[in-house]
């Protein structure tokens, strides 16, 4: 199972927004078939696994071990259950059960009913965690919620600006950090900043320090002021505005508009597009207030802070999570990534 959960790891970046999942096939203690989940609408592990296998006759004598429960309807691909029936495998060991609505112990209750011996909960925690996003997005009806931000080491994350003062933003990361975040980035189906940071940092937020796809980018803009020579709507990749007045973007082609009730708390109402339009991993790089306002709301799974090894003495102050550190990875330069895990978010 320890080697499924190795495998499953290598569609990180392409299996979304199916889970990731491995899948080895052992004969008389050694391994005769192995394979994961490479990409969406591609064949599932199982399918991989079994087609890796050179002499199909010893399926029937083997075991097949799988980070999570095989389908058993028809979505992009055929069940996996069937297969399994189909090729004579006479046990399976499953490390978690998928709580998908369309799986959920239907492929177990059918293999069973095959006549299939199958064992469940083997590395059952670690197969959870390895798809803690796919879990939490059907679970909680919105995406996965990583924050993400940098501070001096006494707790600031800028000096105090105002857009057109000419005054550039501090420089916490270095050049290994950045990479980091951009990795983070190709890891997200969505990134979201608000009106401030657009305005004040005019990032592109776009991966171009790691290879993958670009996230789509989200901004906050309730009175439609932003200008629009910002890269945010340079149309290199999708934006969608939630904003509480429409306006017209001219020969801007990739700008979604979005109306949100601003009399409301509009966290709920913007989970509730990104749930819809299918959106799993969410990563929030905005200022304080916005990212404040998720911590303070429990609207969080995970968070990467970033703490650089100097001091501003003032300025605007980062948000605060109330928990210890449990991780701490060193970076260059003496700089430090902290991460955070919301425990009552853990699946």
């Amino acid at each position: 199972m320890a080697r499924c959960l190795q495998l499953a790891t290598n569609g990180r970046f392409h299996a979304a927004p199916n889970p990731m999942v491995g899948a080895v096939i052992v004969h008389n203690g050694r391994i005769i078939g192995e394979g994961y989940h490479r990409q969406c609408g591609g064949p599932h592990a199982e399918v991989n696994a079994v087609r890796s296998v050179k002499d199909e006759r010893l399926l029937r004598e083997s075991t097949m071990y799988v980070s999570l429960e095989p389908c058993a309807h028809y979505g992009k691909t055929p069940p996996c259950a069937d297969l399994i029936v189909e090729k004579g495998i006479p046990r399976v060991v499953i490390g978690c059960r998928d709580s998908f609505d369309q799986v959920d112990g239907k492929g177990i209750q059918k293999l069973r009913e095959a006549g299939v011996e199958v064992t469940v909960g083997v590395l059952e925690q670690e197969c959870r965690d390895l798809n803690r996003m796919f879990f939490t997005y059907h679970a909680k009806k919105r995406p996965y919620i990583t924050l993400k931000w940098a501070q001096s080491i006494d707790g600031y994350i800028d000096r105090e600006r105002v857009v057109g003062d000419g005054r550039e933003a501090v420089r916490f990361s270095s050049d290994e950090t950045s990479v980091r975040v951009h990795r983070l980035r190709a890891l997200s189906d969505a990134i979201l900043v608000g009106r401030h940071t657009a305005a004040l940092d005019n990032p592109s937020l776009t991966t171009r320090m790691w290879p993958g796809r670009d996230p789509l980018r989200l901004v906050i803009d309730r009175e439609g002021g932003l200008s629009l020579g910002l890269k945010l709507f340079d149309d290199t990749t999708k934006t969608t505005v939630f904003t509480e007045v429409f306006r017209d973007y001219g020969q801007t082609k990739h700008v979604e508009q979005v109306q949100l009730d601003f009399g409301e708390d509009v966290l709920p109402q913007m989970m509730k597009f990104l749930y819809e339009h299918k959106v799993q991993r969410l990563l929030v790089e905005g200022g304080s207030m916005l990212l404040q306002s998720f911590v303070n709301a429990r609207l969080w799974d995970e968070a990467f802070v970033e703490v650089a090894p100097f001091a501003l003495g003032s300025g605007v102050a980062a948000p605060r999570i109330a928990v210890d550190c449990p991780k701490v990875q060193l970076g260059s330069f003496g700089h430090q990534i902290c991460h955070f895990l919301h425990e009552k978010h853990i699946f």
